[in-house]
């Protein structure tokens, strides 16, 4: 029989010989995909015109002349409070890049069952025909009254960072950029426990980021929240200094508060000696530049699917390794914190997310592990059932204390 001939942009494939057959036979990625993985359901029945009268009119009319008297009803008498629209323009989707938002519905998609699943939140996924950052504020600030909180996912930098704090400055919901802040705080959580497991503070500690990108951007600014020794972030051209006039503003800003130790040169240069690597680039780091690294050192290699540092690699020369892959020991994985962090901001109606509930996740994050802690486990398993739980009370109560909750 002839080779087949794959066509990805089609429904099917089609052989040489001019059969075709639908994608989901042979490929289960697509036969799980087909028709969408998720619905809306109602919570309510609608058996008869007694049911109807209430859940549609005349009934929902009362409903509405509350709300419109008494705004703040509307947390109480529609879903708003219990769902987040995972806003993308499909600019930067996983490790595709720039696909557009027809190709990123199936990850907006799956990010939203993750809410579910893990953290009983209800999303809805939203990708926008636009990426011009002025636009995307203002589409996203029209449909905010629909929604309790907004996640906002697979924006490219450092667009995201502009848009994020736009929006956060414009309304009185969450907004969480999860490429930026879920890692962080997924990252703090298992560099706390590493820290733990060999007898050393944060404080103890001086870690080198690979990428400067939202991720990278935002584990150096969590990192020295929490109280990191020194922390340098590099990029294509090296280090993050000072001393560098092609930096945008968001690597300026970085310059300012990082490399307290002034490096300068390249990520193989800022390693020697480095307690911890966390790589959130893509690329490969030289084998020679890990074993440069202090005895006892951290890696952590999170890009997918292919780790700066391959596991095999960084065992020879670290005390603990992490990856963002499922197939390896300690995953960081960002459905750890996105779903137990807006259950407990929307519980308390909070207004924003704070650099403190974020820190708080972490810390209720690495707690979880508990006694079991070891060089193989510094991070719970996405299913362990204590996560989502442990991290929304944490959420909760430290939106109480900084002032920010509302219920």
């Amino acid at each position: 029989m002839a080779a087949e001939i794959v066509n990805p942009r089609s429904e099917t494939h089609t052989d040489q010989e001019g059969g075709a057959e639908p994608l989901d036979s042979f490929d289960p990625a697509f036969a799980l995909h087909r028709g969408g993985k998720m619905a809306v359901q109602a919570t309510v029945p609608v058996r008869d015109k007694d049911d109807l009268s209430l859940a549609y009119t005349p009934g929902v009319a009362k409903v509405c002349t509350a709300i419109a008297e008494q705004p703040e009803l509307v947390h109480d008498y529609t879903w708003k409070s219990s769902v987040v629209a995972v806003v993308t323009d499909g600019t930067a989707v996983l490790g595709l890049g720039d696909i557009g938002p027809e190709a990123s519905l199936p990850v907006m998609e799956g990010k939203a069952i993750l809410f579910k699943q893990f953290g009983g939140v209800d999303a809805v996924p939203i990708a926008l025909a636009c990426t011009d950052v002025d636009e995307i504020v203002e589409t996203v600030v029209r449909l905010a009254p629909s929604f309790g909180g907004v996640n906002l996912e697979d924006i490219s930098a450092p667009r995201c960072f502009e848009i994020e704090r736009r929006l956060q400055e414009r309304l009185d919901i969450p907004i969480f950029h999860d490429d930026q802040h879920g890692t962080a705080v997924v990252t703090l959580a298992a560099l706390r426990n590493a820290a733990k497991l060999s007898g050393r503070e944060l404080g103890d500690l001086r870690a080198v980021i690979s990428g400067a990108g939202a991720a990278g951007v935002a584990i150096a600014k969590m990192l020295i929240e929490a109280g990191i020794g020194d922390v340098s972030v590099t990029d294509r051209k090296g280090v993050v200094s000072r001393d560098r006039a092609d930096l945008t503003d968001v690597k300026r800003e970085l310059a300012e508060i990082t490399n307290k130790a002034g490096l300068s040169g390249s990520l193989e240069q800022a390693l020697a000696g480095a307690d911890v690597f966390i790589g959130v680039s893509g690329g490969t780091v030289p084998e020679e530049a890990v074993a440069s690294m202090a005895e006892g050192a951290f890696v952590f290699a999170m890009a997918n699917p292919n780790p700066e540092v391959h596991p095999d690699v960084a065992h020879k020369y670290a005390a603990v390794v992490a990856t963002g892959r499922s197939d390896f020991p300690n995953q960081i994985n960002n459905v750890l914190a996105f779903p137990g962090i807006f259950a407990g901001a929307l519980q308390v109606r909070a207004s924003r997310i704070t650099e403190g509930m974020k820190i708080a996740a972490a810390e209720a994050l690495a707690a979880v592990v508990g006694d079991d802690l070891a060089p193989d486990y510094v991070i719970p398993s996405p299913f362990d059932e204590r996560v989502a739980p442990a991290v929304t009370a944490a959420v909760a109560a430290a939106a109480r204390a900084e002032g920010v909750a509302r219920r």
